[in-house]
């Protein structure tokens, strides 16, 4: 997989792509990460990448033309990879991929807080891709046109408003990598993670079996892995039941956790 930055501060991806996760998933070739300044396309000797938006108000606007002619550059630049050769529209502005059967055209991700909130459902959708390109935004907002004619997705990571989409980027591109196959070094860490089940993960031991008086639970040192399953999914249940009770409303909920949660609920009264 590739994944692409367009950012005006690609010096803050340095450490956070090549350390931890991220740089042993490149050290394997399972993963390619690049940040592009986009301030490199702007056509102009002065590099503005911004003005004054129409209709007067506070602010300056990211302007067109950088961001698509990075997007374009960085699909031809894919197109070449893989043999494709890249469209545009009768006024050579809107880009558009023909691709081959065996690989899809890139998905660009607009960091906004507009965008459709990303969840862990969102990183299992975008980790099956082969390319993903990063629009991070800085000042007042995007020229709309970005958004009609060159985005394919809006992503948001919450509802607050950050100085620019670069750490909204971080966060999404960690969390799409360690889904990838060969990422992590157990296999079963991300299918077992919060969120991934629906359920909040199940609370997590190792030794000392006491430490300051606390016990361990009798059951995970018993080695009856049936037991230790049912253990899991109870105590992930009940997390979830009692910090994220909004999460067991789309739930497809067996009889056996129908139980634990009325003997959690007879638990409190």
């Amino acid at each position: 997989m590739r994944m692409d930055v367009l950012t005006l501060f690609p010096e803050m991806f340095d450490g956070v792509f090549h350390s931890s996760i991220l740089g042993k998933a490149q050290e394997k070739g399972i993963v390619s990460l690049n940040a592009v300044n986009f301030r490199d396309y702007s056509g102009n000797k002065h590099g503005t990448v911004d003005d004054t938006p129409y209709g007067g108000g506070g602010g300056m606007v990211l302007k067109p033309e950088p961001i698509f002619r990075a997007v374009e550059d960085l699909l031809s630049k894919s197109n070449e990879r893989t043999g494709e050769q890249l469209q545009t529209t009768a006024d050579d502005s809107i880009p558009a991929v023909v691709a081959t059967e065996s690989q899809r055209p890139p998905r660009v991700i607009l960091m906004c807080p507009q965008g459709e909130p990303f969840s862990q459902r969102k990183a299992e959708e975008l980790a099956g891709e082969d390319h993903l390109i990063f629009v991070c935004g800085h000042y007042e907002g995007y020229d709309e046109r970005i958004r009609e004619h060159l985005v394919t997705d809006e992503l948001s990571i919450g509802d607050y408003v950050l100085t620019g989409g670069e750490l909204p980027a971080m966060v999404m591109i960690d969390s799409i990598t360690r889904l990838l196959p060969g990422v992590l070094g157990n296999e079963m860490s991300a299918v077992t993670d919060s969120f991934s089940t629906g359920l909040l993960e199940y609370p997590h031991y190792t030794r000392p079996a006491e430490f300051r008086g606390w016990k361990v639970p009798d059951i995970l040192l018993s080695g009856h892995h049936a037991n230790v399953a049912d253990w899991r999914r109870k105590e992930a249940l009940r997390r979830t039941w009692q910090r994220r009770p909004d999460l067991l409303e789309t739930l497809d909920l067996s009889p056996q956790d129908i139980k634990w949660l009325e003997e959690f609920r007879n638990e409190t009264k």
